[in-house]
């Protein structure tokens, strides 16, 4: 592959990192400069984009067999997270997903939900079979966490949904938690109903998989703040219309903004109406949530342009820092070095 440069009259490079007339150059894969088109010299092949270039997204929540990996690199967002699908199938995928020959974004995934026996997401519609692992007992949770390890997993998700039963016990929390923290990878969790929050912040798990739609007082989210990681998926509770459910979510993901909690942008794409690509609907209602535009862009993207990053990048038609609608008109998408529209 040749190195590729794309030039731009202006470029957003990462929080603070406003850059007018701006090249970067994509070697191998990475990016291997970036800066001023002055400071910077050009490729064996150039492309003069007329509008803004930035780091292509990453949706940290997504079912990607449930939706399509084409429109989905397309939109814009050139690595997905999927948590939850059956692992004889998603790691699968994710492996091909490493290819040049791939025609969809990078995979990276969690494969199957660990669950209580019988309960969310086994009997969900949407879910194959194979979603969800069912897990009895403190050992028998520590040694699915390792095979999934084994297997590739990046995350592990588990089912705290006790709105639909039984849950995990706190015995089996905590020994995924520890098994998963031996491992290196984090466990993110689907909490829904009272209390599973302050369970996953007792645990030690370091993400919640939504923003929750119940409530959370002062004291939960401060601590929440300190310690977890939250991903947005704010539209499916609303699907742009006004709901209790999106009124909650944004008051607690508010709070948990101003403490100084770290949001994430997924979408949980493969659910309902969400559409392929960057959702704008989801980012505005990150801003509505108190994000600053640049926040929002920051929670966005898969990786600042700095040397030896992914050479993922997109161009949009207008400057979102000025208006996130400027979403709809993405004009170029890089993938890896690759240019895949534009």
């Amino acid at each position: 592959m040749s190195r590729l440069s794309v030039r731009a009259p202006l470029a957003w490079f990462g929080p603070g990192r406003l850059v007018p007339d701006a090249r970067v150059v994509c070697d191998g894969g990475l990016i291997s400069a970036a800066g001023p088109a002055s400071e910077i010299a050009r490729a064996e092949r150039e492309i003069d984009v007329d509008g803004f270039l930035m780091p292509a997204a990453a949706d940290r929540h997504v079912h990607i067999e449930r939706s399509d990996p084409v429109a989905v690199l397309h939109g814009g967002v050139t690595a997905v997270r999927d948590l939850g699908w059956p692992a004889n199938r998603i790691f699968n995928v994710a492996d091909a997903s490493e290819l040049v020959s791939f025609n969809g974004p990078l995979i990276r995934a969690a494969g199957p939900i660990l669950t209580a026996p019988g309960v969310y997401p086994t009997r969900a519609a949407w879910a194959l079979p194979g979603t969800g692992r069912e897990v009895t007992g403190g050992l028998e949770a520590a040694v699915a966490v390792r095979e999934l390890a084994a297997a590739g997993a990046t995350a592990i998700k588990v089912s705290l949904n006790a709105e639909a039963g039984p849950t995990l016990a706190d015995a089996e929390l905590m020994a995924i938690c520890d098994a998963a923290a031996l491992a290196g990878i984090p466990v993110t969790a689907h909490a829904q109903g009272a209390g599973q929050v302050e369970r996953a912040l007792g645990a030690g798990v370091q993400e919640l998989a939504h923003t929750p739609w119940v409530r959370l007082s002062d004291d939960v989210i401060g601590a929440a703040a300190t310690r977890m990681r939250w991903v947005s998926t704010l539209d499916i509770l609303s699907f742009g219309r006004d709901t209790p459910e999106i009124r909650a979510a944004l008051d607690n993901l508010r709070r948990f903004h101003d403490a100084g909690g770290q949001v994430s942008y997924g979408t949980d794409l493969g659910n309902a109406a969400i559409p392929a690509g960057i959702h704008t609907r989801e980012l505005l209602w990150m801003r509505d949530a108190g994000l600053t535009n640049e926040e929002v862009l920051g929670a966005l993207i898969r990786s600042p342009v700095v040397r030896d990053a992914p050479a993922d990048l997109i161009a949009l038609g207008s400057n979102p820092l000025e208006g996130l609608t400027a979403f709809g008109d993405i004009r170029l998408v890089v993938r890896s070095g690759r240019v895949v529209i534009g």
